[in-house]
């Protein structure tokens, strides 16, 4: 398999590729086309050159045509490699090749990796040959994460030995893990909400090259989300927008099916990561696409980014730090809320913190609160009488007036 594309990597020198068969193409070229001097050996064909650059391009084509019907030279990028006794092989020359019957195999897990925001995380990647080769050999490594839901594919580390190269986000958050022979994990330190996704191992070996996958997945909650405005009122790049501020990302349609897995039910079309349109139906009704259709997750399709306008399905990750309903002896407007969550050392919480912790922390409270976009909600994880629906929950009074007096959701890092 060839290789694939890889980033450009001005910190990391490579060898040049030598040709093993006996051709010794020429050294100097002159584009006047004087002075040029080819030796060819082994074809027993000898030849000195001297004159224009178009008898040049003659000689090249006779010298094609000898080496072209040369029997049990393979022939691949471009090259001709011999399997002689004497030829030296790909990549470093340590007599073990892998045009002789050995091949390169790449391992990492079957099985999705789990972990939280905040934490670090070791995506395993092991790689040996069949069969095994008595000596060492120099390979080039590469780890890249997998576009998905229409964003761009992202080069993580590039290395060759114990010199690597990281990109973009991931610049001082990985290193690659080499603790035994063939070993070649990332090591991913203070994991992001958009660290989640597939991420792939390659391993190059000369020309050889295989590779494996890894997924990565943070532990997080998928919530609707609609703006002070009401429903339908977010293009796309307001949906991002909306749930950053709210401590989240937009959710992929992996997470949302999951959510829906878990009862999400939710009758408002929102946003997706890759631009879709969607809803979680569970308990199939005549408002929301009939009677006549299965529980599933229904589709508009693909929105357009600037002009349509729907609602947003956020996604957030398990929190590091605390989210607590701040014990006040009276009830605050919104201004007053804030101020009290800086007083207390901690800041009013976002909607997502709160989704969060109801999630993750059992969060339990039947006392509605402020939240940072000016809503008011409260979190319910076992119902009782006077807090709510029957179902477990985050109840949300809207978005009153921000003078009216309630309590308040605080968030303070650990």
């Amino acid at each position: 398999m060839p290789a694939s594309r890889l980033p450009p990597e001005e910190s990391i020198q490579t060898e040049p590729l030598q040709t093993t068969h006996p051709l010794l193409l020429p050294t100097e070229f002159n584009p006047d086309g004087y002075n040029k001097e080819i030796l060819i050996k082994g074809s027993h064909l000898e030849s000195n050159v001297r004159d224009t650059t178009a008898r040049m391009g003659l000689l090249y084509l006779v010298l094609l045509s000898p080496l072209s019907c040369v029997l049990g030279l393979p022939f691949y990028n471009g090259f001709y490699y011999s399997n002689g006794l004497h030829s030296r092989t790909l990549g470093n020359g340590y007599g073990e090749g892998l045009f002789n019957g050995v091949k390169l195999v790449v391992e990492t897990t079957d099985e999705s990796l789990f972990s939280h925001r905040g934490a670090n995380v070791t995506l395993p990647c092991h790689y040996h040959y069949e069969p095994a080769l008595a000596s060492p050999r120099h390979v080039r490594v590469k780890w890249w994460k997998l576009s998905e839901n229409g964003s761009p594919e992202q080069d993580v580390l590039v290395a060759i030995g114990p010199r690597y190269r990281s990109f973009g986000d991931y610049q001082g958050r990985v290193q690659l893990r080499q603790d035994s022979q063939h070993e070649v994990s990332l090591e991913l330190r203070e994991l992001r909400l958009e660290d989640s996704g597939r991420y792939r191992c390659e391993v190059i070996d000369g020309l050889e090259d295989e590779s494996g996958l890894v997924e990565l997945e943070l532990r997080g909650v998928v919530f609707p989300y609609q703006p002070r405005e009401g429903r339908y009122q977010l293009n796309f790049h307001e949906a991002q927008q909306a749930c950053q501020e709210q401590d989240a990302v937009v959710a992929s349609f992996e997470q949302l099916f999951r959510a829906w897995e878990e009862g999400l039910d939710w009758c408002n079309a929102g946003w997706l990561q890759d631009a879709s349109v969607q809803y979680p139906i569970v308990l199939p009704r005549q408002s929301c696409g009939g009677l006549g259709l299965a529980p599933g997750v229904r589709s508009y399709g693909q929105g357009h980014k600037r002009l349509h306008r729907y609602d947003v399905f956020c996604f957030a990750a398990a929190l590091k730090g605390r989210v607590y309903y701040l014990e006040h002896p009276k009830k605050l407007t919104l201004l007053e809320a804030r101020e009290a969550c800086q007083e207390d050392g901690s800041q009013i919480s976002t909607v997502g913190q709160l989704f969060a912790a109801w999630k993750f922390r059992s969060l339990d409270r039947c006392d509605a609160g402020w939240l940072a976009d000016g809503s008011v909600r409260y979190p319910i994880v076992h119902p009782r009488p006077n807090c709510g629906p029957p179902e477990p929950g985050v109840r949300t009074f809207g978005f009153p007036d921000p003078n009216t007096h309630y309590g308040v959701y605080c968030y303070r890092h650990r």
